[in-house]
């Protein structure tokens, strides 16, 4: 278990009708840290951290966030924000998922693996990810094993931070401004993902 912080970053994490976030909610209290899941755009303009996790489809997942004016919010966001899973996927230009617009703040697409290429589809279980670039890797070593349930992936570009490869090498995270992405799942990677948590909420000291 982590020492616990003296300050603790407020946490919010974005509500936008995705599967998944109670697993997140379990990850951060294991960091000791209390977040809250809002769509209120008061809130996420002043929370010190976002997280944009997620399991779902994204074309319906991108109408929510238009009905709730959420797609314009996330893009304006001026503190670090995580993309997890389908979080990352919609922060990309465009998915393959439903032919889906996506908010286009990283520049690669989203595209679904072959399915004629021997494996099986959705890649489910635990993948190595290497090329391992920015701060917010700092103690992961190379090759460390991370979480993955996903049919499409992100395709490598030059905000690529870290890659895998499962039929194909594609981006296992992407990183601009302040925005992150990951599209393995850190909540459930054991201690790599907290310690990857860790970095995105408190920072390297």
């Amino acid at each position: 278990m982590l020492k616990a912080q003296k300050q603790k970053p407020a946490v919010a994490v974005v509500k936008y009708n995705a599967g998944n976030i109670r697993s997140v909610l379990f990850a951060l209290e294991r960091l000791n840290v209390e977040a809250c899941v809002t769509d209120d755009p008061d809130i996420l303009r002043n929370a010190d951290r976002i997280i944009f996790p997620g399991v779902g489809e994204a074309r319906s997942a991108m109408e929510y966030l238009k009905q709730k004016k959420l797609d314009v919010l996330i893009k304006s966001l001026t503190q670090p924000v995580l993309g997890i899973c389908l979080g990352m996927q919609l922060l990309c230009a465009h998915s393959e998922e439903n032919d889906a617009v996506c908010l286009g703040i990283f520049d690669g697409n989203v595209k679904l693996f072959d399915t004629q290429a021997g494996a099986k589809v959705p890649q489910i279980g635990w993948n190595d990810i290497y090329d391992l670039k920015t701060p917010v890797f700092k103690g992961i070593d190379e090759h460390s094993f991370v979480y993955f349930v996903h049919s499409y992936y992100a395709e490598l570009s030059e905000q690529t931070i870290a890659t895998a490869n499962y039929i194909k090498p594609y981006s296992a995270a992407l990183h601009k401004g302040n925005f992150y992405g990951m599209q393995f799942h850190p909540e459930k990677s054991g201690g790599v993902g907290e310690i990857l948590l860790r970095n995105f909420i408190f920072g390297q000291e």
